[in-house]
């Protein structure tokens, strides 16, 4: 196909208003992949857009010609939603970068879509503010892109996730519209909330470019601790206990041993000298340092009485960002031992031992290997499933044992995923969520807002 000549009229929008494109193969490569690597699938052409009115006008040309459009930030979808499955347009927001606002009285800022995750959470710092959403790839996944999968990040489990944070966004629609969905206030009851329908949609609605987000005072002080377990049950269920105790650490992630040696071999770093089978690494923040304490000591008393091997305490800045650094590295370290299929299942936080156990039991089953670690304290684990040796039949029949822990997570009254979206290697096992009138609803606003179908096309059904 001569992408010139099919997308004329598209080539003379973008000479005549000056926006960046390329469509040279060589270009397109990296835009064929999201960070999981599982599907490839190359977009016609790459679009640089620099504000709302240019991605308004892009988009009313490709609802009258029917072109597919797939948004992108920076590629770190872990369900191949930023994949264009069908070729098409790939829209690349990362030049609306600019943070627009921050409002100190109100405590929100106002950004564009394709500002980093942790430039936002380093600039509002300075102004002793806290944004609290912190996905693994915070150092590069943008804010419409964490809108687009409501991402998460260890410090959920006490500040909530990206859905928590987003007040009002601007949204360009379909058909060219631009519309804001909401207001900028704490609460809104004005209709349908149409700002938390655009959170999660993975660009099947409309494209974000434009965001208002909640900001929080920021916690002066932090401490964090690893305990050992001896079994990853056990693990998960001390983390229970600690909230039942009436503590709400500030992230509580459990990392199986197999996975955090891994990792740290992948890192050069020495290996743990242990015969833990899990990790708890629990941290606590507050205003003040008596509060943190009173947290991390009636916490230590919890884990004494819950089968805890061994307790270490990281108190200054420099360990715990250590520590850190090794658990946002673990998905990275998966990804140098093998090519592997990513579940994110969630489940209520007490169940997550029956979850673990059912897993565990489906390793042996199927004989294949898992990496397990993630959120505890939300109840959302990531399982990273090693292809290792396994031969194609091999690998593709792992689907049986897959949908199998997934039913078992909705069946303890969980979700297929928990932060990372549906996109398009989860679609097959939706419906074991939602029911037929379920799917029937969803795909019916879809053909609301999006009649024509050509927004992420593909994507969730």
């Amino acid at each position: 196909m001569d992408v010139k000549i099919y997308y004329q009229p598209l080539m003379d929008l973008l000479q005549a208003e000056k926006i960046a494109y390329a469509d040279a193969a060589d270009s397109l490569q990296e835009y064929g992949w999201d960070y999981l690597r599982e599907v490839h699938q190359l977009p016609a052409i790459i679009i640089w857009p620099n504000t709302a009115q240019q991605v308004s006008s892009i988009l009313r040309l490709a609802n009258n010609y029917l072109w597919p459009v797939t948004a992108r930030g920076a590629g770190t979808s872990l369900s191949a939603a930023a994949v264009p499955t069908v070729g098409g347009i790939v829209l690349d927001l990362k030049k609306m970068n600019r943070i627009l606002h921050i409002d100190l009285p109100n405590s929100q800022a106002i950004v564009e879509a394709g500002v980093i995750n942790q430039a936002l959470a380093d600039a509002v710092a300075q102004f002793d503010l806290y944004y609290p959403p912190d996905p693994a790839s915070r150092g590069s996944s943008t804010i419409g892109g964490n809108i687009a999968h409501s991402s998460g990040g260890p410090r959920a489990v006490k500040y909530g996730t990206t859905r928590d944070y987003v007040l009002n966004l601007e949204v360009v629609l379909a058909n060219g519209e631009v519309i804001w969905t909401g207001a900028n206030t704490l609460k809104f009851s004005a209709g349908y909330n149409l700002t938390q329908l655009f959170i999660g949609s993975e660009g099947t609605l409309g494209i974000v470019t434009k965001a208002v987000l909640k900001l929080v005072p920021m916690p002066k002080h932090r401490q964090m601790m690893i305990a050992e377990f001896g079994l990853v049950s056990e693990a998960c269920s001390a983390v229970a206990k600690i909230f039942q105790a009436g503590f709400t650490p500030s992230a509580l992630e459990m990392v199986a041993m197999d996975a955090w040696q891994h990792t740290l071999k992948f890192a050069g770093k020495p290996l743990r000298n242990t015969h833990a089978s899990a990790l708890l690494l629990i941290e606590a923040d507050g205003i003040t340092n008596a509060e943190v304490q009173t947290q991390i000591e009636g916490i230590y008393g919890v884990l004494e009485s819950n089968a805890v091997q061994n307790v270490e305490l990281a108190e200054t800045f420099e360990e715990q960002e250590r520590i850190w650094a090794i658990r946002r590295g673990v998905g990275e370290a998966a990804k140098s031992a093998s090519s592997y299929k990513e579940e994110d299942c969630v489940v209520p936080r007490a169940k997550l031992p029956a979850l673990m156990e059912k897993l565990e039991a489906l390793k042996r089953q199927w004989n294949f290997r898992a990496f397990s670690y993630g959120h505890a304290g939300d109840g959302n684990i990531h399982i990273n499933i090693l292809r290792d040796n396994l031969n194609d039949d091999e690998w593709q029949a792992l689907s049986a044992p897959i949908a199998e822990l997934l039913s078992y997570a909705v069946e303890l009254g969980g979700a297929i995923s928990g932060e990372h979206g549906i996109g398009l290697t989860q679609k097959p096992f939706l419906p074991l969520q939602l029911n037929s009138v379920s799917m029937d609803l969803l795909k019916g606003i879809k053909r609301v807002f999006d009649p024509q179908g050509i927004l992420n096309p593909g994507k969730i059904f």
